[in-house]
């Protein structure tokens, strides 16, 4: 999810969704507060901050603390309607002035995360803050400090409470940042359900991966397949990119930003989709058609009362069970055409791709490579 937000994904409802505001927003926010009442005495509550966009949200204070040359504000994140890990999270920062010329430095406090890998956008050592949160804090910091006359020469440390813990359930610890959560967000603004932030996780991804020279990636619909292809190639954790639906944003980044090997690897029904066409394997943007696969099963030699029953089949699972009764290799036919899906996506850049059908429970169905 990105890294760290929309890492859990679930149908849209049709009734209007709340949106909420990125772990960077808050960040800012509290950075602003904090500032605030260390070079004026007072913590503003509710605190305004600008967004990108020139929205002006307010955030209220869930904590603020003064100390000898520092203090502190936290903000509990509210993401809105989206499930987001980090929703409910308290993020705190704590600002002091440090010695004259220099500048805005950032620290990664309890529950952020430190960038270990190159290939992210925040260079290796540094807290995961990510460059338009640390432009949304500077520019607070600068702002303030030139209204009170004095340079900015300030330290800014985040945390997010029990940080460490909800890392575990992001993209973090296979993109080689530890410790804790990345602190996100391009706008300022978390749009529920948004595919944005899934499929830029994938990027960042590709992008370690290659920093690391790694020459073979793996993108999997889910972790059942992902499982059975990693152990299948013995591939690191950091080789696997969390693809899930999004094969069309796996792919067309890998067009521009090629890593020697791919292997996608799948169930039969997400895999009968890409290999219909489909770049977007949702059940709720495409769909599987029966008629494309009883195509297939007569290309194999079906009877046309198979060929009926596959077209009044409810599900890309009864269409399996009736085609391998009958000993027909219809897996090895969507890997196929699976396959060929994602070279014509690629447009010729050089990454060799093999394909992977598992069955529910991870078993190797069919392989094209």
């Amino acid at each position: 999810m990105n890294a760290g937000e929309n890492e859990i994904r679930m149908e849209k409802p049709a009734t209007a969704l709340r949106r909420g505001w990125t772990t960077g927003a808050c960040a800012t926010a509290a950075t602003q507060a904090a500032l605030t009442a260390l070079l004026g005495g007072n913590f503003p509550d509710p605190v305004t901050i600008t967004l990108p966009k020139g929205e002006r949200p307010a955030f209220p204070l869930a904590r603020e603390v003064r100390g000898e040359g520092w203090a502190l504000a936290g903000i509990v994140k509210d993401a809105g309607d989206d499930p987001d890990v980090t929703h409910g999270a308290l993020v705190s920062a704590r600002i002091r002035r440090i010695d004259s010329g220099s500048g805005i430095v950032f620290k990664a406090g309890d529950g952020v995360g430190t960038v270990t890998k190159a290939g992210l956008p925040i260079g290796v050592g540094e807290p995961a803050i990510n460059p338009v949160p640390r432009r949304m804090m500077s520019e607070v910091v600068h702002e303030l400090c030139a209204s009170y006359g004095i340079a900015p020469d300030i330290e800014i440390e985040i945390s997010i409470e029990n940080g460490a813990e909800l890392a575990e359930k992001t993209w973090n610890p296979r993109l080689g940042i530890v410790g804790g959560l990345s602190v996100l967000g391009t706008t300022g603004v978390v749009h529920p359900f948004s595919c944005s932030a899934w499929i830029h996780s994938i990027h960042r991804g590709i992008d370690v991966a290659r920093a690391e020279g790694l020459p073979h990636v793996l993108g999997a619909t889910g972790s059942t397949s992902e499982k059975t292809a990693q152990t299948f190639y013995s591939l690191p954790d950091i080789a696997c990119l969390d693809m899930g639906d999004f094969a069309g944003g796996l792919l067309k980044y890998l067009r521009a930003h090629p890593v020697p090997r791919l292997t996608i690897a799948g169930g039969f029904a997400k895999l009968t989709k890409l290999a219909q066409g489909a770049l977007d394997l949702h059940s709720g943007r495409s769909q599987v058609d029966m008629q494309w696969l009883a195509d297939r099963t007569s290309g194999l030699g079906a009877q046309s009362d198979m060929t009926g029953r596959i077209l009044q089949a409810n599900t890309a699972l009864e269409v399996l069970q009736i085609t391998s009764a009958a000993g027909l290799d219809l897996p090895a036919e969507v890997a196929s055409a699976a396959r060929a899906t994602a070279l014509a996506t690629l447009r010729g850049a050089a990454v060799e791709v093999d394909v992977m059908v598992t069955d529910r429970s991870g078993t190797l169905l069919a392989h094209a490579r």
